[in-house]
């Protein structure tokens, strides 16, 4: 069940990124702007951002050709399983170090193990190879247990691809479970996001200076290196990244969050690097402001040191005030 679940989440990755008909899969420029565009970069993502566009198209060929065909090795002979992880590992490796997607990358690394077998741990001193009595092979009816229960994974992964507001009746899973909000249906990014939006909390006790809040994970100095931080997920962070993507009304929680910081909360100010009002009275006005970033170029980098460069769009919430 868990090999199985290794391949879902390849190939469903595969296939919903071809049918999100997004034209960037199709046209291989999925890649070219997805480090800088992502919800928290990491600084190994600028530098490979620059990397030539053929680079870019060759890992959009790279990464539909592994979830949509490779994988499919993992029914196929040892060889072809070995071979399989090697790349997936290297992939995965390769996700990690340019992007900040919490555990997610990790678990399904670990997954992988699966694919390896006893003889190959042995050789490398993790396991050593089982001598004694025979295995005892399974019954018949434990083998038609097992097939019905790996049919019936089979047909709910199949149900999955079906939107839960079809009419088809392999849409009827997905709509008995609906209201138990335990399922939902698989698309990890399968739209390419063209631009980078980031909103900034700003303070004001006069409404004349605004000070920024400064975040802890996500992108705001300019001047400051992306980080490296997963498996840790910085929520408010990561969030924020989705609420810039849409209107205000979306996200209904950032002006909870402005509410808070005119009243100095505690919990609120913690996913903050610091309190820009400690030492004071807290601010009378706070409000929220649009930017749009870019990765800085090389030259730029060389010259001022600056890992972005950014525009001010304007505000993204009204600007609430003490009463």
């Amino acid at each position: 069940m868990l090999v199985w679940e290794w391949f879902r989440i390849y190939f469903e990755s595969g296939v919903v990124k071809l049918a999100s008909g997004d034209r960037h899969w199709r046209d291989f420029t999925a890649m070219d702007e997805y480090y800088q565009n992502g919800p928290l970069p990491t600084w190994l993502g600028w530098y490979v951002q620059h990397f030539p566009h053929w680079y870019h198209a060759f890992t959009v060929v790279l990464t539909l050709t592994v979830e949509l065909v490779l994988v499919w090795a993992v029914f196929l002979p040892r060889r072809f399983r070995l071979t399989c992880a090697a790349i997936v590992t290297a992939l995965q490796a390769g996700i990690i170090a340019t992007a900040n997607y919490a555990f997610l990358n990790y678990l399904v690394l670990v997954l992988g193990v699966l694919l390896l077998d006893d003889a190959l741990l042995a050789r490398v001193g993790l396991r050593t190879p089982a001598t004694g009595a025979p295995v005892r092979p399974r019954t018949t009816p434990w083998r038609w247990l097992e097939a019905g229960v790996l049919g019936i994974a089979f047909w709910a992964t199949v149900t999955a691809f079906v939107a839960e507001t079809s009419s088809s009746a392999l849409a009827l899973p997905a709509r008995l479970l609906a209201p138990f909000r335990i399922a939902n249906a698989y698309g990890l990014f399968a739209v390419m996001t063209e631009k980078r939006y980031e909103i900034e909390f700003q303070g004001s006790r006069d409404g004349v200076t605004w000070v920024a809040y400064p975040f802890r994970y996500k992108p705001q100095d300019p001047f400051e290196r992306p980080g490296i931080y997963a498996p840790y997920q910085p929520r408010f962070d990561w969030n924020l990244w989705f609420a810039s993507l849409g209107p205000w009304e979306q996200s209904s929680w950032v002006v909870l969050a402005q509410h808070r910081l005119l009243e100095n909360s505690p919990s609120v100010l913690r996913l903050f690097r610091r309190n820009p009002f400690a030492g004071g009275p807290p601010p009378a006005l706070v409000r929220t402001v649009r930017w749009q970033y870019w990765f800085s170029d090389l030259a730029t980098k060389r010259r001022t040191g600056a890992w972005w460069r950014r525009r001010e769009l304007g505000p993204f919430t009204g600007v609430v005030g003490v009463r």
